[in-house]
């Protein structure tokens, strides 16, 4: 089941890109609104989504805004979502937040999260404030409503969004076969 808003984020320690690991609690101190995407590296629809995360995560940072983009695809099924290539990928595109490797796939899990890219922003107490999509359309030409970024701004300034939840859009997370 997938966490709504209200729900407290669920607790994870998670290695990253960077080479050093990334826990729920290192990232909410000192920020103010935290940024969990479920992402991946082949995803057409995390690539057409990818510069409007680098960029608002880039634009908003020095107001305190963190994130974190964690891949919990199998790279058995989906070997351009290995650790070694998400390595590549974040340093090809100077992702300014973590991307970190859920390889058991239990924070995916934890969050219910089903899509890449599927956000869950938090505020400062680690309260899921929205969860959805970035923005209204795949096509950045055509995004009109930038539901992300209007959340963020809010829980910057102190409030609850507007808006709390959209649908997100994307491929689904390939799951382990048990």
């Amino acid at each position: 089941m997938t966490l709504t808003p209200g729900a407290q984020a669920p607790h994870f320690e998670l290695p990253t890109t960077a080479g050093a690991t990334v826990s729920l609690s290192e990232l909410l101190g000192g920020a103010n609104a935290l940024i969990v995407a479920f992402w991946c590296n082949h995803c057409p629809y995390v690539r057409a989504w990818e510069d409007r995360l680098i960029d608002l995560v880039a634009e908003r940072e020095p107001d305190g805004l963190a994130a974190v983009a964690i891949n919990a695809n199998d790279a058995a099924t989906h070997p351009a979502d290995s650790f070694e290539a998400m390595v590549e990928r974040a340093s090809e595109r100077g992702y300014p937040f973590h991307y970190a490797h859920d390889e058991s796939q239990q924070v995916a899990s934890a969050y219910g999260a089903t899509r890449t890219p599927e956000i869950f922003l938090l505020d400062a107490d680690g309260v899921i404030v929205y969860h959805g999509a970035i923005d209204d359309s795949h096509d950045p030409d055509a995004a009109a409503v930038p539901h992300l970024a209007e959340a963020v701004d809010a829980v910057l300034a102190g409030e609850r969004p507007a808006l709390s939840a959209t649908a997100p859009v994307g491929c689904t997370i390939k799951w382990k076969r048990a």
